[in-house]
């Protein structure tokens, strides 16, 4: 097949494209779909999330359906987490693994029931996931069916996210205000609640939130229902921009940034999202246990001074001699909107990670001190 015939190749557009037009969106090309980056200014979408409420379309996400009498143990071979440990309404963080230890992608695996789970995985890594899990349960007894085209996402995220949702006249969700993170419930859109969704409490800004799952013939009309609810309580729509620097801030990793097939859970901070007390075998858990090279670099946050932020693939060095060789290399870097100082996110050598240590990033020729800090930068207050 020619490459100009390969669907692979097409530009996607999200069911709610023609909302995002209306209202002014500047668009990019995220892993061959058109989203929007920001709809003015991303500053200002930021801003939103963290004081009040941003809606944002992650459509380009994949949901990959997992069902059947062994679906639970097929998971817990096919993926790092005990998958089979959830409750019915659970939602859980997991890795996909290769079989050298390296991260083919991060997920969530929601359990919709006692043999049904829904995979959620990065647009970018769609079709491998779908591919990996197909091959990696083919042992047990349950189907994989790849339902990303038959499924629009929309996330509010923001301190009053629960106050707007509850206000959607035509949205049911039964006991919305008591899930708990990282739970899912089923809820109904529409007059007559002719819609389905899938409600959860996750997201990835570091702000208290909801992910709604829904068919995407309904997702223009639930956007516009949420957009209109929300408008007198400073709900914006958000874009990719302000997600990054959102999720940057909270210390969330990238796939493609923080993670990738190179890098090990451990190194990235994740060690503990792999269960290596669950019973019986799961793909990469050799690899795991054995561990990274004894020179494999770990992920630290660092923090500047001044407004010159790292940006991803700056060099980090120990000194500010010019004399020296890097030991560390920016991943994710930004001017904090929320902080007002520039932070980063970075892969350095174990012998300089420790809180406090004083690095140098090369700031387009110009080493900036920069100190190892804690992740995540930003933590919101309990509320």
């Amino acid at each position: 097949m020619s490459e100009e015939n390969d669907p692979s190749t097409e530009e996607r557009l999200s069911p709610l494209h023609s909302v995002h037009v209306k209202a002014g969106a500047s668009f990019t090309d995220f892993a061959g779909w058109q989203m929007p980056v920001s709809y003015g200014s991303d500053l200002a979408e930021h801003h939103a999330v963290r004081t009040a409420a941003g809606l944002f379309d992650l459509s380009h996400m994949g949901e990959i359906f997992v069902v059947g009498p062994e679906a639970a143990q097929a998971l817990d071979y096919a993926l790092a987490g005990k998958i089979s440990a959830t409750a019915v309404g659970q939602a859980k963080y997991s890795l996909l693994l290769s079989r050298s230890g390296g991260i083919v992608d991060d997920l969530v695996t929601y359990r919709t029931g006692e043999d049904r789970f829904v995979v959620v995985a990065n647009a970018s890594n769609r079709e491998a996931v779908a591919a990996e899990l197909l091959e990696r349960t083919s042992p047990f007894e349950c189907d994989v069916f790849d339902a990303s085209d038959d499924i629009a996402l929309i996330a509010i995220q923001g301190p009053k996210a629960l106050e707007i949702l509850s206000q959607v006249d035509t949205v049911q969700i039964d006991g919305l205000a008591d899930m708990k993170y990282y739970w899912s419930a089923p809820g109904n859109f529409g007059e007559r609640g002719e819609h389905e969704l899938l409600v959860a409490r996750t997201g990835y800004t570091g702000e208290d939130g909801f992910e709604i799952y829904v068919a995407p013939d309904a997702a223009i009309a639930l956007w516009d229902a949420i957009i209109e609810t929300g408008a007198g309580s400073g709900l914006v729509p958000a874009g990719l921009a302000s997600r990054d620097t959102l999720r940057l801030e909270a210390g969330m990793p990238l796939y493609g940034h923080e993670l990738g097939l190179d890098t090990f859970p451990v190194q990235a901070g994740l060690g503990r999202v792999v269960n290596l007390k669950k019973e019986g075998d799961f793909v990469g858990r050799e690899a795991v246990e054995v561990g990274p090279p004894a020179d494999a670099r770990v992920l630290v946050g660092l923090t500047t001074e001044g407004r010159r932020a790292g940006r991803a693939d700056y060099s980090v060095f120990a000194s500010q001699s010019t004399d020296d060789d890097p030991i560390g290399t920016i991943t994710s870097g930004a001017l904090s909107p929320t902080l007002g100082y520039p932070v980063a996110m970075a892969y350095v050598e174990t012998s300089v990670s420790a809180v406090g240590t004083t690095l140098y990033i090369d700031v387009r020729g110009t080493r900036v001190p920069a100190t190892v800090v804690s992740l995540p930068f930003y933590k919101r207050e309990s509320r």
